[in-house]
């Protein structure tokens, strides 16, 4: 029983599939995956949120990434009050605590760790350079967006490839995350590698009024 298989079953949601597995074998819950992370954090990156549950039945001892991403806040609290620092530590894969919770839309999470000294700012160290807004937009997540801002996030960072969260916002359709960026400061005019703006993403996917709003 390999966890080459449990990690197909993560992907396709095989609960059966996994439980048999676990049941055969527990220890494989708790065995990195080819893709450098948990079976856990698999699971969450796959937005596969009943796998999720069931693995957390075979998983003890979450680590804070595990816990930000799963939004176990009673884990995250408890993590934060016997290791502080840890805050602002990043993960295998370069996301930070903050990353991660703003990732898979855990706001309480978000806002604990914001509230524990999490810095907004802080973007991911793996290459992508991904801040907490840029994963907030891309999720579609305006409470959390909304909470970073007020907590001094630059809604103008860019990403790899220069993309802000304007444009994420603008290519998902989000008029309430456009507005809320924009009445902090968005740049309109902010061009991606290759040089389209917010707007020309918008239009691509189809939503023309709000490219008219950009325009």
């Amino acid at each position: 029983m390999s966890i080459e298989l449990l990690e197909e079953y993560i992907a396709s949601g095989d609960l059966a599939g996994i439980g048999t597995l676990l049941q055969q074998n527990p220890e494989l819950a708790k065995t990195k995956t080819s893709h450098n992370v948990s079976p856990l954090m698999l699971s969450c990156y796959y937005k596969k949120p009943e796998v999720t549950a069931l693995l957390l039945k075979y998983t003890d001892n979450l680590n804070l990434f595990e816990a930000c991403a799963a939004g176990k806040f009673d884990v995250v609290a408890h993590l934060l009050y016997s290791h502080p620092d840890a805050v602002n530590e990043y993960a295998e894969d370069g996301f930070t605590p903050l990353g991660l919770a703003c990732y898979f839309g855990q706001f309480e999470v978000a806002r604990y760790l914001v509230l524990k000294g999490a810095q907004v700012n802080l973007p991911s160290n793996n290459g992508f350079n991904v801040f907490p807004i840029h994963s907030a937009t891309a999720g579609n997540y305006t409470d959390i967006t909304r909470m970073l801002i007020d907590n001094g996030a630059n809604v103008n960072v860019k990403q790899q490839a220069g993309a802000t969260p304007l444009h994420t916002a603008a290519q998902n359709g989000n008029l309430d995350i456009l507005i809320l960026l924009l009445e902090h400061g968005a740049e309109t005019n902010a061009r991606m590698e290759g040089g389209k703006m917010p707007a020309d993403l918008a239009r691509e996917k189809g939503f023309k009024e709000i490219a008219d709003i950009l325009e």
